[in-house]
């Protein structure tokens, strides 16, 4: 019997994997070769899917993008209010792409990533209120 396949306009489903990629963040990082900016790339991927959640809960379409200030805006013009400590994880936006590559960028710190881990978990909190109706920051 093949797997089953999940629904990518449930807003659940989103909130499932934006809670491994977390998850994932936090549980690697004792490991000797992991480095700090996959763990931080896990942190924005956990953010980024949080959002998107969030934005299938407001019926908005979105594009194909790692760009969090560009997804936290389609949900402000959707007339949700997006609180400041949660536009704070546009920063995630640089683990993205530049930090997973040598050379691009600068190495990820410690104080990085335990900056990308509060953010992200600031996000999906933030994501489950709004999937959940409690809109709560």
């Amino acid at each position: 019997m093949p797997p089953k396949r999940r629904d990518p306009t449930d807003p659940a489903e989103w909130l499932r994997r934006a809670r491994s990629n977390l998850a994932r963040a936090r549980a690697d990082r004792h490991l000797p070769d992991v480095l700090y900016e996959d763990l931080c790339f896990d942190a924005q991927q956990a953010a980024e899917k949080a959002i998107k959640a969030a934005l299938l809960v407001r019926r908005v379409a979105f594009p194909k993008t790692h760009a969090l200030a560009d997804l936290l805006t389609l949900l402000a013009q959707s007339g949700l209010d997006v609180p400041a400590e949660v536009r704070q994880a546009v920063a995630l936006t640089a683990y993205a792409v530049e930090s997973r590559y040598p050379g691009i960028a600068e190495d990820v710190t410690a104080e990085d990533y335990a900056e990308a881990i509060v953010l992200a978990e600031r996000v999906l909190r933030w994501a489950e209120s709004i999937v959940a109706g409690t809109d709560a920051p």
